[in-house]
């Protein structure tokens, strides 16, 4: 691809690449720009290149899907206390007015285990199938729906939604 190239498809994907940042940043708007930025970079300077084996988009959510964990790995302190870590999430999920539903769906989310809510974050917020997803994630298509068909009843399960209505989470 061609520096243009690359430029136009990060600006057609920008707003899926934001939504899987907060995604991967634990909705830390903070942090999703830095990593988003550093993602940008990594792509624009080649160390992250573009081989053509999937999709730009499904490319540029594994750029940022390992760039949020390189950043997660190096910001880790030892001494840091769990009151720090509950201060700052309470911080941050005053920051933005969430409806009680959005809260409740959030809440449940945040209770799945890790491969299951990033497949339905992906399907759900970034609008990839599951099978996008799954490249994204670097897993097979079939786990990927496992983890997307289970957490889709998991959530349903913590929101007290039965029979047909969970079909349609």
């Amino acid at each position: 691809m061609t520096p243009g190239e690359i430029d136009a498809e990060l600006e057609r994907h920008h707003g899926a690449a934001f939504a899987w940042a907060l995604a991967c940043c634990r909705r830390d708007r903070e942090e999703a720009e830095d990593v988003l930025q550093t993602s940008y970079l990594k792509v624009l300077d080649g160390r992250a290149a573009f081989a053509d084996r999937s999709s730009f988009k499904t490319f540029l959510l594994g750029v940022i899907r390992r760039t949020a964990s390189e950043a997660r790995r190096r910001r880790i302190l030892p001494g840091m206390f769990l009151a720090d870590r509950a201060r700052v999430a309470a911080s941050n999920a005053a920051a933005l007015p969430v409806p009680e539903d959005r809260l409740a769906l959030l809440s449940a989310l945040a209770r799945l285990p890790g491969r299951q809510k990033q497949v339905l974050e992906l399907v759900f917020y970034v609008g990839l199938t599951v099978e996008e997803a799954a490249q994204t994630l670097s897993i097979s298509a079939g786990s990927a729906r496992v983890h997307y068909s289970r957490g889709k009843r998991r959530i349903a399960s913590l929101l007290g939604i039965a029979g047909k209505e969970a079909s349609r989470v």
